[in-house]
């Protein structure tokens, strides 16, 4: 059987977790444990791009979990495609080897329209009464036919939000097996996302995360020996950790300080108010602990003015722009003009009002889409309102500020020691290192 390669993203997954998760202890060999060094931003849709192409967001263009569109002068959350990424991904790459090594890209955030041969991806169908139908986006289409016939539809409601829980990952764990038993792809990306939930809701130390690590053992232990049942000694495993979630005790606001500035642009309808970025002089979209903030024409006597703003406030460890961000790797058109980065306590909340029976009706609702930013107290729900709170504080992890310290610092394991010589391995590097290895193999 031809040589594989399962490469597995787990959000959160912290080096002390591995005491609760036998199942990736009995996979690889003590010595083939590494450490990673994640780039800025460490949140799920720039790390994954750099992980799948080596190259950082000023080269890929993925510079956070959405996009802000000049031109049209819209928010873009959630919903893009695989052209987004700028770049040759793994699956393009093995391609252009000899014999064309087949790829799975199973739930990596931007894989719709990508170049790997099976996909599967969330693509619930909206209907003009704002309700939703359950699908998914498959490779081959008909294959998500099959899949829903033998696990029922994938579990959207337990992927995100306050019923967030282990039933998706295990779907995706059973849903990638059978597609290894029936197409036999080569490289398969899959990933699993149940420790990204109770540690920015309740803490990464808290009972509740620890639980989540246990329950994801589980899982793991099933794909595991499921894929193994598959390819036999053809399978080799690289495990990476797409970033660690630290404790927070402190949130940011910058839509609050922009528009006690005068810079934000708001809307009123029926005494709520709205956000309107593209009349905006200034607005930032936030993303767990960086935001970037727009600047309308790029005028530079605003840059400089955001660049005051925020230079003294608390909770924020540098404030960039221009060509300072090149030294984080977002030196891109599609950045901000002035990136916000917090300290590894601290947080930034997307809100923009002052009173909360003004804040728009979205706000309490879980709506990845229409929010201008990444809202993680989604994760709490009030059981006598059914609503979402409108306290950021009660968020007590949060990921994506540049790497300080060894507390920020996520896990690589893997059964191709001999491929990663170094103890503390970049981000940037496993994209080489995995098509150096098919190169090796022969294909």
């Amino acid at each position: 059987m031809a040589p594989t390669l399962a490469f597995l993203t787990i959000p959160g997954l912290r080096p002390q977790d591995l005491a609760l998760l036998p199942s990736l202890q009995s996979l690889v060999a003590e010595n083939e444990t590494r450490r990673i060094q994640h780039s800025f931003p460490a949140v799920t849709w720039p790390s994954q791009a750099t992980m799948l192409t080596g190259k950082l967001p000023s080269e890929h263009g993925v510079v956070a979990n959405g996009f802000f569109w000049r031109d049209s002068g819209k928010v873009e959350m959630w919903t893009a495609w695989n052209e987004k990424i700028l770049a040759p991904q793994l699956w393009d790459l093995l391609h252009d080897l000899p014999g064309r090594p087949s790829s799975a890209a199973w739930f990596p955030m931007l894989s719709k329209g990508s170049g790997a041969d099976y996909i599967c991806m969330p693509a619930p169908i909206h209907k003009p009464d704002g309700s939703e139908e359950l699908w998914c986006y498959t490779r081959p289409q008909e294959f998500y036919g099959e899949l829903k016939e033998r696990l029922g539809h994938f579990p959207l409601q337990h992927f995100w939000g306050p019923l967030a829980n282990v039933k998706s990952s295990e779907w995706i764990a059973e849903s990638i097996v059978m597609t290894a038993e029936k197409f036999r792809p080569r490289f398969l990306y899959i990933y699993l996302p149940h420790l990204d939930y109770a540690a920015q809701k309740l803490g990464p130390d808290s009972p509740a995360a620890q639980q989540a690590v246990r329950d994801l053992d589980g899982v793991l232990a099933k794909l595991i020996a499921s894929l193994r049942d598959v390819y036999q000694d053809a399978l080799q495993w690289l495990v990476a950790s797409e970033y660690v979630i630290t404790e927070v005790d402190h949130v940011s606001y910058p839509n609050r300080v922009l528009r006690e500035a005068g810079l934000l642009s708001l809307d009123e309808v029926e005494g709520r108010e709205l956000l309107n970025p593209a009349m905006s002089s200034a607005w930032a979209m936030v993303d767990h602990q960086f935001s970037h903030v727009f600047v309308r024409d790029r005028d530079a006597s605003v840059i400089e003015r955001v660049e005051s703003l925020f230079a003294d406030q608390p909770g924020f460890e540098c404030v960039l722009s221009g060509d300072k961000r090149a030294d984080v790797g977002m030196n891109h058109e599609r950045a901000g003009d002035v990136v916000l980065v917090s300290k590894a306590n601290s947080w930034q909340a997307y809100y923009w009002w002052l009173d909360d029976d003004r804040a728009p009706t979205f706000a309490r609702t879980v709506d990845i889409h229409r929010k201008p930013g990444y809202d993680p107290v989604e994760l709490h729900v009030d059981m006598a309102t059914r609503s979402i709170p409108l306290d950021a504080t009660l968020i007590k992890g949060s990921h994506g500020a540049l790497v300080r310290s060894e507390a920020q610092r996520g896990l690589l394991l893997t059964t191709l020691g001999d491929r990663f010589q170094e103890s503390l391995v970049a981000d940037t590097s496993i994209a080489g290192t995995v098509l150096d290895w098919f190169r090796g193999v022969g294909n």
